[in-house]
């Protein structure tokens, strides 16, 4: 659980509103406070394919927890987070969301999880065993007894970026929105290579940590030099990230035989610090932040009634004006709900424009991967033998293509949310959350396949020899008898011979020609499958966003225009009460405001800066 002393804050919130029977806010409370209890801090390890990924994940917890092989991936990722004991279990999608849940959310589908022995994980799990993860498992869940997932980090192994397999990559990206860090490892066989670099430029857009990992080093004794290298193209590349060197095996023998100065030397120390002082820090930050912004504004509502109230009996002169101010705030409180409100129009034009925009990326990323791979067909001869290489090369086009849509969109679907904040309130708050994580769209999409209709082997290649031949030998044979030649002679055999190349020669183009046909077929095809999926998971994803800040703002305006309608009421309730329930009811609300001050003094202890305007008249 994160923010421990944020949740005590948020109870002893509840505690102090319950007399004024607001469960609008109420409920706003215990959902942050659920929230935080719920929430863990997402810390994914991501790299290439055989990059040591399992392994570091196995020394940062002390156990051999994620199944390490020597010559195969994984083909689902692995979590990692603290239980009080050993638990196993893989997880896999029995009902996708739909009837009865929200539509499209990953979160809504419903899973089933099998308990298994941990031993047991690696036949799931490998791509031996689960070629293109057949048996569709989303993820394997492990939990731990450790100190280092105590504070709610959640450690997720991910198969390989460019390894094996396209699909492996697009599903690494779907989850970088929803990371709180990023591992990103990388062996020192060799320096970075141009599709690491640019996983690291998309990764370092979307999630606000973003760690190097230099891998092995026990192994390459040139490690420092691969390490400069990869220093170096990180700066060229403007990517503001630290770059750690660690090895794994190191790591491990010191566990095993209680060697401190190997642990040390392992560079596991260093990594360890990362995830607790920055990420696990920096999301204790965010939540203190949350927290007393959260408690700030429900205090600040609870607070401006008994300000309204404590105005009239202070200066009945005054309340009059105290009044029409309230009338005219409500006014305005009123209209944030309607439809009208500016930010109804820049949500809703937001989503418009955002989905004609990502349908638009996504169809002009896709013709020019089927425009290129059109090309290397009609140049390439038979597409047969060709074909595999191709093939490979398309998916992994695509899935970078599909994984930079899917970024975009979700960097698209913040700055929306940033902009409808601020025609909501008239600046950028503390912004909700919404949900950019998806569903990966290539799990979904059938591989590309090339039919061969008509076979051209050897039988086929004599047949069509033999019957040019034929019909050269045949047609100047009987030109020949003509000047009193007989049918067989070198002209009709030299005719024959020519014919016969020149009959092999057009078929083999025209089989040609139809399997070129044919891969560009298939080619479109696997597109068209692809846009669909994608697109619909794209669409998916901001419909949730517009849900989600619609939903937001919405239940903002009615807490607000519930405070101000109580405020209203206690203005007008002032003006008409006698001397003695004025005294008792000023008495009363000097006591209450104190309360809120209070409280309001403890959100500020977490999160300094976050008092509002209302709380600070009350001091």
């Amino acid at each position: 659980m994160r923010g421990a002393e944020s949740v005590e804050a948020l109870e002893a919130a509840l505690r102090v509103i319950a007399p004024y029977r607001r469960p609008d806010l109420e409920a706003r409370l215990r959902a942050s406070a659920n929230r935080l209890r719920t929430d863990r801090i997402r810390v994914l390890v991501v790299g290439e394919f055989k990059q040591g990924k399992s392994l570091l994940v196995n020394g940062l917890v002390r156990a051999p927890v994620c199944p390490v092989f020597d010559d195969i991936a994984t083909s689902v990722p692995t979590v990692v987070r603290y239980a009080p004991a050993p638990t196993a279990a893989l997880v896999r999608v029995i009902e996708q969301a739909g009837r009865g849940t929200e539509a499209g959310d990953p979160a809504a589908a419903k899973l089933e999880r099998v308990e298994l022995p941990i031993e047991e994980l690696g036949g799931h799990i490998a791509e031996t065993g689960n070629v293109e993860n057949r048996e569709r498992w989303r993820y394997a869940d492990i939990g731990i007894p450790r100190a280092l997932l105590a504070r709610g980090l959640e450690i997720v192994d991910t198969p390989g970026v460019g390894g094996l397999n396209s699909v492996h990559g697009a599903a690494t990206m779907a989850e970088l929105p929803s990371a709180d860090a990023v591992l990103f490892v990388s062996d020192a066989s060799q320096e970075y290579t141009a599709p690491e670099l640019e996983f690291l430029k998309q990764a370092t857009a979307l999630c606000p940590n973003v760690l190097c990992v230099l891998s092995k080093t026990d192994l390459y004794p040139e490690w420092p030099r691969i390490a400069d290298l990869d220093r170096a193209h990180l700066e060229r590349a403007g990517l503001d990230t630290e770059l750690l060197t660690v090895s794994s095996a190191l790591r491990v023998h010191a566990i095993r035989n209680n060697d401190d100065e190997a642990d040390r030397e392992s560079g596991f120390a260093e990594l360890t610090d990362y995830l607790l002082d920055q990420v696990a820090g920096q999301a204790d930050v965010l939540a203190r932040r949350s927290t007393a912004h959260d408690i700030a504004a429900v205090t600040e509502q609870v607070a401006t009634a008994l300000l309204a109230e404590q105005a009239g009996y202070t200066d009945p002169d005054h309340a009059a004006e105290v009044i029409r101010g309230l009338t005219e705030a409500k006014r305005q409180a009123v209209a944030l709900k309607e439809r009208s409100a500016r930010w109804q129009h820049t949500l809703s034009d937001g989503i418009a424009d955002l989905n004609a925009d990502i349908d638009y990326d996504l169809r002009d990323r896709m013709r020019d991967i089927v425009r290129e791979a059109e090309e290397e067909v009609m140049k390439g001869g038979d597409p047969k033998k060709t074909w595999d290489q191709l093939a490979a090369w398309v998916e992994q086009e695509v899935s970078a293509a599909v994984a930079a849509n899917f970024l975009w969109a979700a960097q698209r679907a913040r700055w929306l949310a940033g902009q409808v904040s601020e025609h909501f309130s008239g600046d950028q708050e503390l912004l909700p959350r919404i949900r950019t994580a998806a569903e990966d769209p290539l799990a979904r999409v059938h591989g590309m396949e090339l039919r061969l209709g008509e076979p051209f082997g050897v039988g086929q290649k004599a047949l069509s020899g033999l019957r040019g031949g034929y019909v050269g030998v045949l047609m100047f044979g009987m030109l020949g008898t003509i000047v009193g030649m007989p049918l067989i002679n070198p002209f009709s055999v030299g005719a024959g011979l020519l014919l016969g190349g020149k009959g092999l020669t057009d078929d083999r183009r025209r089989v040609y020609a139809k399997r070129q046909n044919d891969a560009k077929a298939a080619l479109r095809r696997y597109a068209d499958d692809v846009i669909f999926q994608a697109g619909k998971e794209s669409r998916e994803l901001l419909r949730r966003v517009q849900r989600d800040l619609r939903d937001y703002y919405t239940d903002r305006a009615e807490e607000t225009n519930r405070s101000l309608k109580d405020s209203l009421a206690s203005a007008e309730r002032s003006v008409r009460a006698s001397k003695e329930e004025q005294e008792r009811r000023l008495a009363e609300i000097g006591s209450e405001l104190k309360r809120l001050g209070e409280l309001r003094d403890r959100a500020l202890a977490l999160a300094p800066g976050a008092g509002h305007r209302q709380l600070e008249a009350a001091s």
